[in-house]
């Protein structure tokens, strides 16, 4: 005998469609937005399991880093940076949050990230934070707490300054851009430790560098990162 709850339930998905945000297809779950062959299909890079691997590599004689990883990789067209496009400027913060689960979902099957105290987000400067209404590493942070279990540290990090846009600079000018642009508020909390620093993207590390090198200033403090993507193999 059909349940009324399934009935209902077929109804809602008849005139309100929960659809794949990747192919299209019908979905079964109001708590997804990937069937399982989209998310099956996502490029999982596996660093997490991996160490030396080329996101711990960026670091590599310029900070010390105990685990890094990215759980993606970013390239031009592909349902990632659809995305990510859609959590920085469009508003849509389900899908950091989604996103931010599937993250959190890798690093609970390695070895490598335990006895993490803390999620901490890159921060934005205030102003640029206020504009966009939101932080978008806070929204994944909150989808990998959802799914770690471990409780985000927000606004204990801050970025003191405005900085330009990092994307049309070198190295050597990404670096100068962001050095000494970050600050710790209440450094007593972090004392002893052991943090996750989380962002979206990874391209040249210069701003997650500064940021860490600011934290590894605090006594005791371990500091491990995690991106949602890397944007090269």
């Amino acid at each position: 005998m059909v349940s009324l709850k399934h009935i209902f339930t077929d109804a809602m998905q008849l005139f309100f469609p929960h659809n794949c945000m990747g192919c299209g297809s019908d979905l079964l779950s109001d708590s997804s937005m990937l069937c399982l062959r989209c998310i099956s299909s996502l490029p999982y890079t596996g660093y997490e399991n991996i160490e030396n691997n080329p996101v711990e590599d960026i670091f590599r004689g310029r900070t010390t880093i105990k685990e890094a990883a990215s759980t993606f990789y970013f390239s031009k067209g592909h349902l990632v940076q659809q995305f990510i496009h859609q959590l920085k400027y469009k508003g849509n913060q389900q899908v950091g949050q989604y996103l931010g689960a599937l993250m959190g979902k890798t690093l609970l099957q390695s070895s490598r990230f335990t006895n993490i105290d803390y999620l901490v987000p890159l921060p934005l400067y205030a102003d640029k934070e206020f504009k966009r209404g939101y932080n978008q590493s806070t929204i994944i942070c909150n989808g990998m707490s959802a799914t770690m279990q471990i409780p985000v540290l927000n606004n204990n990090v801050i970025r003191q300054r405005y900085t330009d846009t990092q994307t049309k600079k070198h190295r050597a000018e990404r670096w100068e851009n962001v050095e000494g642009s970050f600050t710790i508020k209440n450094p007593s909390i972090l004392a002893g430790k052991n943090i996750l620093l989380v962002d979206d993207v990874i391209t040249t590390g210069a701003t997650l560098e500064a940021c860490a090198q600011c934290l590894q200033q605090v006594a005791g403090l371990q500091v491990s990162l995690s991106t949602l993507a890397t944007a090269s193999k």
